[in-house]
């Protein structure tokens, strides 16, 4: 039997900050970012919005996509570099938003970038097996960046959440793979506010080397090459590399350019790619096959092709669009507002 997905979601804040801002601050060239990133702006949550609140959101659009009483999602996944909490689980707060307590599992996931399509497989793993006839996959994030640092251009918040059935489907999940070795290119010590990254190190070995990978090694075992695919939708730590990883695999810029958020929307880490996905189905045409490959530092690759049914034209319009979120009243903050929102700012004791 077909398993894919019934509804999918995305949230993305309205506050956006520019390269230009950032840049001014620090002394630093604009152009340069703006031309070797591929970055504009980038997405900034409120002070009352974190990865708990955005999931709400993007998990209520797929609700409604899918039209099923929330009851029914026998399971909850969130994947994040953010939770607000140390010890106290964002999924069981967005269960009871959604409805889905009491009869329901859930657990909070961490692989750096690719945290968000850990939860996609897990769910969709699980209703391929018969455990629950519905489980929820999100990846959402309020990154961070340490001032100064090249990340703070790219760190943005946002969003994706997708509803896993086997009834009524909008996407058909042909194929999954996937791809990982110990490549600690990113990371965290517990305590630290901010990550840290091995600077170019994150490139060829870490993403290039994982991202590439998957995708040949998903198109392999699907039979098929950029050709016999309409999208493609790859992570985005900026502009640049997508693109690149795209090219590399012969697609065209028509087949990369819908999923490609991050020049305006910055890098949502875990949501990266899972936003992506869901402005490809936000105008995708039935029959459309969609390659989808996440990356995570440390390091891994998730790789999943997608085949659009007919049901997309029913439900796209039932919720908001991801670029529509896009271009929706943006409000544009300077740095120290910026700096106030993301508690860069710290009083003395």
């Amino acid at each position: 039997m077909d398993v894919g997905i019934v509804g999918y979601g995305a949230y993305i804040p309205r506050h956006r900050i520019k390269v230009e801002e950032i840049a001014r601050v620090w002394g630093a060239d604009a152009p340069t970012y703006k031309r070797g990133l591929n970055l504009r702006e980038k997405s900034v949550p409120a002070p009352d919005q974190d990865v708990i609140t955005m999931s709400v959101e993007a998990a209520r659009h797929a609700v409604r996509r899918a039209e099923i009483d929330p009851a029914r999602i026998g399971a909850i996944y969130i994947g994040s570099e953010s939770h607000p909490y140390a010890v106290k689980p964002s999924g069981t707060v967005v269960a009871e938003a959604l409805g889905a307590t009491p009869e329901i599992h859930c657990a909070d996931l961490e692989f750096a970038c690719k945290a968000g399509s850990e939860g996609m497989f897990i769910a969709l793993s699980l209703v391929r097996a018969g455990e629950m006839d519905y489980a929820l996959g999100i990846g959402a994030d309020t990154s961070q960046g340490a001032p100064g640092d090249a990340l703070e251009y790219s760190a943005s918040a946002g969003a994706a959440a997708f509803i896993f059935g086997r009834e009524r489907l909008l996407a058909v999940c042909e194929h999954t793979y996937s791809y990982m070795t110990d490549t600690p290119d990113f990371w965290r010590r517990e305590h630290q506010f901010y990550p840290r990254h091995a600077s170019r190190f994150t490139g060829e070995p870490a993403y290039f080397g994982h991202t590439l990978a998957c995708a040949r090694g998903l198109m392999e075992r699907a039979g098929v090459t950029a050709k016999d695919l309409r999208w493609a939708v790859f992570h985005q730590p900026n502009g640049k590399f997508p693109a690149k990883a795209a090219r590399t695999l012969g697609f065209s810029e028509e087949q990369f350019g819908q999923g490609l958020l991050s020049p305006t929307l910055g890098n949502t880490y875990s949501g990266a790619s899972p936003l992506g996905l869901t402005a490809v189905l936000d105008v995708a045409e039935p029959g459309d096959r969609v390659l989808m490959v996440s990356f995570g530092s440390g390091a891994g690759s998730d790789g999943f092709i997608w085949r659009v049914t007919d049901r997309i034209r029913e439900v796209r319009d039932r919720a908001p669009q991801t670029r529509a979120q896009l271009e929706d009243r943006p409000i544009y903050i300077d740095y120290g507002t910026y700096a106030k929102f993301r508690g860069k700012i710290r009083k003395a004791d």
